[in-house]
């Protein structure tokens, strides 16, 4: 029998065209175009929906078409993208990489399998953080196989006018403050929310989310320097499991799954089921294309704790067609021109050093005066990653979406949901 899991991948695999199968990306032999495929998972603001950065290349590039294949789950992205890459076929001309897989990228089985960026004409990866670049190159080497897109600082964004109708402070400024220094204070907020909140409104949307914010500042995760996990004794995991389960066992949240296939949690958003929620940089153009009729009810404010969630590469797979154009590609979509117009639209921090400096003084304008720029730049000064392990990824996908969702929809005791995540690790992860 087929798992639902299984059949999702298929589900991708036969219906997200990419360069490898897409008839009309051999036409530059016929009619002069060549269509470029871009794997994506999320939303990354290239599109018509973000900065529109597609159609611009397109205009300076005439025998040029970009095709963005995109799947908002991104470790059914991720998972399709190995099977793919494992076949050296069906793979997108440009594919991205969220931060969380970069060590499998990287390592042995998939590093062979990517253009080396550090030499490709007029990719500069000195023009990133020295640590984007740094978790994009083969260890023991000089190959780079991704340019940096976006790193992911960590605030929350809230409703003010929620807070307000809650008794509580609403500016950006006054409400970091409640918080500030401790994530267990963040939930004394939602404490103190409870007792007036809305009418339908939970403190904040998720128990998994909460877990994945606080995780986000924390100096050891999933895995140790050497990349060996060490999720099961790693006190940045515990502390912020057992915030989740706090959250997920006395009501804080609206109980969803984010990203979920079936649209509820992009529902909840449009329809202000819920006051916070942990927001990466990426996150605000999420909010934005989810709730475009709640322009201006929405506000960032900087995190209890300074940390990074998120952020992406893009890399370039050998096997496609049209290697020299989708490295041409790539550079200039993740170059500092660029990435300024997506924070500007979208709020993707940029990973391009001179992106980062420029935005710093920049606004998003769906959530009006908030000073965004100042808020994610500064929490990105902040930002001392953690290691990172080949298995970070799968890793978290069972704490969050297994272990916490069952506790937060099921009711599952906090030692049962944590033996499952444990029992899953060990029959799915080789190690």
């Amino acid at each position: 029998m087929t798992s639902a899991a299984g059949l999702a991948v298929i589900a991708l695999l036969t219906t997200a065209c990419s360069a490898s199968d897409d008839g009309d990306s051999d036409s530059a032999g016929g009619g002069g175009k060549i269509t470029l495929h871009v794997g994506t998972f999320g939303t990354f603001g290239f599109d018509k929906k973000g900065a529109d950065l597609y159609t611009a290349y397109e205009k300076t590039h005439p025998n040029i078409k970009i095709v963005e294949d995109n799947v908002q789950d991104g470790q059914k992205y991720w998972d399709t993208l190995k099977l793919r890459m494992s076949r050296n076929s069906g793979l997108a001309d440009i594919q991205a990489i969220e931060v969380g897989y970069i060590a499998e990228a990287t390592g042995p089985t998939m590093a062979s399998k990517w253009v080396d960026l550090s030499k490709a004409k007029g990719a500069d990866t000195s023009a990133f953080v020295d640590y984007k670049t740094k978790q994009a190159t083969v260890p023991g080497s000089d190959q780079v196989i991704g340019l940096g897109t976006d790193i992911g600082p960590m605030a929350i964004c809230y409703r003010k006018d929620y807070f307000k109708q809650a008794g509580l402070a609403s500016e950006p400024d006054a409400v970091a403050k409640l918080w500030q220094g401790d994530w267990a204070k963040f939930l004394d907020v939602g404490a103190q929310f409870k007792k007036k909140a809305p009418k339908g409104v939970s403190f904040t949307d998720s128990a998994s989310g909460l877990f994945n914010a606080v995780l986000s500042a924390q100096p050891q995760q999933y895995s140790d320097a050497n990349g060996k996990l060490v999720y099961d004794t790693s006190p940045g995991v515990k502390k912020a499991w057992d915030l989740a389960v706090k959250a997920a066992e006395g009501g804080y949240t609206a109980k969803l799954r984010q990203f979920d296939e079936k649209g509820t949690w992009n529902a909840a958003i449009k329809n202000g089921k819920f006051a916070t929620v942990a927001c990466p940089a990426w996150m605000t153009g999420i909010i934005k294309d989810n709730a475009p009729k709640d322009k201006g009810k929405w506000a960032i404010a900087l995190p209890p704790q300074n940390g990074n969630w998120g952020g992406s590469f893009l890399g370039v797979p050998k096997s496609g067609k049209h290697v020299k154009e989708a490295t041409e590609l790539a550079t200039y979509l993740t170059a500092a021109a660029q990435q300024e117009k997506v924070f500007g639209v979208n709020g993707n921090t940029p990973s391009n050093k001179a992106a980062l400096t420029a935005t710093e003084s920049a606004k998003i304008a769906y959530f009006g005066d908030t000073p965004a720029g100042k808020i994610y730049s500064t929490i990105a000064q902040g930002i001392t990653p953690a290691p990172i392990g080949a298995n970070d990824g799968q890793v978290k996908t069972f704490l969050t979406d297994n272990g916490i969702l069952d506790i937060e929809q099921r009711g599952t005791a906090p030692k049962k949901a944590w033996d499952n995540v444990t029992k899953l690790v060990n029959d799915k992860i080789e190690q």
